[in-house]
């Protein structure tokens, strides 16, 4: 019996694939837990149509994502906060700062998506940020912190 994955199952398949199953472990275990569906003609043209669209997608999120990125790359910011004379700040800068002076750019970024080199920074000076926009994109931001 073939069967549409609607959830990936270790040690059977992924999600959206076609597989050949034993009926009673299609009937008694994956069709009841909606785990899949029985690959009947009219599933597959579904199942087809659907595979097209996700594709058309994610194929649009992708060239958004490259323009994204081509944009931060472009983009320089400079983040104000509190130091000594020494150049130390008085206390860091993370990714909620760089998240905020990126949304005050217009480019409202979630912060999660940001990672930096080192943890905190703790001097003034020139770094490099880097921002994952999708999971085949990550564009490098250049900022400044700056004595206030």
């Amino acid at each position: 019996m073939e069967v549409i994955l609607k959830e990936t199952i270790e040690k059977l398949g992924a999600k959206d694939e076609i597989v050949k199953v034993k009926p009673g472990y299609a009937r008694n275990y994956l069709l009841p837990r909606g785990y899949a569906v029985v690959a009947t003609t009219s599933a597959r043209k579904v199942h087809a149509e659907n595979l097209k669209q996700r594709a058309h997608k994610e194929a649009r999120n992708l060239a958004d994502a490259q323009a994204l990125a081509a944009k931060l790359e472009a983009l320089s910011l400079s983040i104000g906060t509190k130091a000594s004379e020494t150049g130390k700040i008085f206390g860091s800068v993370n990714t909620i700062q760089i998240a905020d002076a990126l949304a005050k750019a217009g480019h409202p970024i979630d912060r999660k998506s940001i990672s930096l080199s080192d943890e905190h920074i703790k001097m003034l000076g020139a770094y490099e940020a880097r921002v994952k926009l999708h999971k085949e994109v990550t564009a490098s931001v250049k900022f400044e912190v700056v004595a206030e």
